[in-house]
């Protein structure tokens, strides 16, 4: 939400709710940037909370989305590598990117030799955090790894990273029943239609992506191309006009499955980055969590308004609030850094819960069962052949070697 245009597909506030509330960070980077990062979004959203909010006396509500910009803003967190005038333009040449050009392989065997303990946590895939510890390895000269233990050692830190910036924090999760939660983003993605998604996307495609896709340079991986919904439709926005009405219809329905999908599969990776990060792996560092039902819209009164109101005023008055926060038991004895390699389905897999997801998965699934289907084939064809050579055996029933 802090570039400027595509407000339909990245659901941005209307004009008429920021009338009745100030909102900061929204529509403010050209969308031609496609360097700005996590640290832009945090030096220039903590001098908002601290000189212009704060000091009117009032109190910033974070509003997420992108989980990692909110963890900027609770934890310190990130790691400054090139100092840069906040008033000057990003280099043209961006480090990280480049180094996002290599092969996998390279870039982790890269890592290993800088920062073999760095290298160890990540998987050989992850070619953008891979990327970033080598970039900040060859910025500071410090292992990534080591920077990050300061930080946990820091007074306040934790298993997250360094200590709290705003100790008296709390964390409102508004969750919903999958079912229901589900069925609103399918309907959320068909109100963005009838609100004039199409004509966004194709107003944006004409003014600053028709010339990267004909250069064969378009780059999903970074900027406000990597939004949810922009890539969905790029086979039916770069084929419109050049194709039949009926591939054209055939394209623009199949982006808005494609939509509908990638938004509940993100819906679905923000509630486990709370769980997680909030509630599995709880420090000394992490603000309460507080959990508010919105399934039944009809209930919102009841359900989150009324206990939200109530848990904040407790804070602003420093006492405990009537609600309990959120909690979940841990499992002492799981390695979120254990390897294992699946030949089946030849992918390497970190951590002990991802290791048991997996297992559990589709696609691990699909190949077990051929897996079993070529055995039992191979098992069926050797006791056939089994009978054939015992015919031509010896007769003392020895099988020729």
């Amino acid at each position: 939400q802090v570039y400027k245009g595509l407000d339909i597909i990245t659901n941005k506030v209307s004009p008429q709710e920021q009338r009745l509330c100030r909102h900061h960070m929204i529509s403010f980077v050209d969308p031609l940037v496609s360097n700005y990062t996590v640290v832009d979004f945090r030096d220039k959203a903590v001098p908002l909370i601290s000189f212009h909010i704060f000091a009117r006396d009032k109190i910033p509500i974070v509003v997420g989305g992108t989980n990692y910009y909110i963890e900027s803003l609770l934890w310190k967190v990130l790691i400054n590598t090139k100092e840069k005038p906040s008033t000057a333009p990003r280099p043209a040449s961006d480090r990280k990117v480049e180094l996002e050009q290599l092969d996998s392989a390279e870039l982790h065997r890269r890592l290993s030799q800088v920062d073999p303990e760095m290298a160890a946590k990540l998987h050989p895939h992850d070619k953008r955090k891979v990327a970033r510890s080598l970039q900040v390895f060859e910025e500071t000269g410090i292992p990534h790894s080591e920077i990050l233990h300061q930080q946990q050692e820091e007074e306040g830190g934790g298993p997250l990273g360094g200590p709290l910036k705003y100790p008296h924090s709390c964390i409102l999760w508004l969750h919903a029943d999958q079912a229901a939660l589900d069925a609103r983003l399918e309907q959320r993605v068909d109100d963005m239609v009838a609100a004039g998604l199409l004509e966004e996307l194709r107003d944006f495609h004409r003014r600053y992506n028709r010339e990267k896709v004909a250069e064969n340079r378009q780059d999903y991986q970074h900027g406000i191309f990597q939004s949810i919904g922009f890539k969905e439709f790029h086979e039916y926005l770069v084929s419109e006009g050049d194709c039949s009405p009926e591939t054209s219809a055939l394209l623009l329905e199949k982006g808005i499955q494609a939509l509908k999908q990638v938004t509940k599969r993100y819906a679905r990776r923000q509630n486990k980055w709370v769980r997680n990060r909030f509630l599995k792996r709880p420090g000394p560092n992490v603000p309460p969590v507080y959990g508010l039902e919105v399934s039944d819209l009809q209930r919102w009164e009841e359900d989150v308004l009324k206990p939200a109101l109530e848990i904040v005023e407790s804070f602003i008055q420093g006492r405990e609030p009537p609600a309990e926060p959120l909690r979940m038991e841990q499992d002492e004895k799981e390695n979120k850094r254990s390897h294992r390699v699946c030949e089946l389905c030849d992918r390497l897999i970190i951590g002990d819960r991802e290791w048991a997801a997996h297992t559990r998965s589709k696609s691990h699934l699909h190949h077990l069962k051929k897996r079993r289907k070529l055995e039992a084939s191979s098992r069926a064809g050797g006791t056939v052949r089994d009978s054939g050579d015992a015919e031509t055996s010896d007769k003392d029933g020895s099988l020729p070697l």
